[in-house]
């Protein structure tokens, strides 16, 4: 397994609601959208796979500065499990991955408390190695 390095992350006013992030053997950007029902946000995760190796299966987690909730994706949701508001989702992709693929995944759907657009404060890809 790769050494763990600590994400970083880049802060651009170009990208409104948006996040770049680079860790292990994924590059990530993240962005917020409106969704298709009013007060309701789409994610929008773009990932880069830059390693050496295949994967069948990857952990997406997104930090949000404030709490939401988590509505529909196609992956796994791993948590909250509880369907209560949180300021982490978890979720589980089992997609083949060989080592230069990129990934897109524009189905995470999540609302707030008080239906403004959330922020994101982080967001990573991780390969899931079990």
């Amino acid at each position: 397994m790769a050494n763990y390095e600590k994400p970083m992350v880049i802060a651009n006013d170009e990208l409104a609601e948006g996040v770049f992030a680079a860790s292990g053997c994924y590059t990530v950007t993240a962005k917020v959208h409106q969704g298709d029902v009013p007060g309701t946000y789409r994610l929008q995760v773009d990932g880069v796979h830059n390693a050496d190796h295949t994967r069948e299966a990857q952990i997406l987690t997104v930090n949000f500065n404030e709490n939401v909730t988590f509505i529909s994706c196609n992956g796994q949701l791993v948590s909250p499990t509880d369907g209560k508001e949180s300021k982490q989702i978890v979720i589980k992709y089992n997609y083949h991955q060989n080592p230069t693929d990129n990934i897109g995944l524009g189905d995470l759907v999540v609302t707030t408390s008080d239906s403004k657009m959330p922020t994101i404060a982080g967001c990573s890809i991780t390969d899931d190695v079990e």
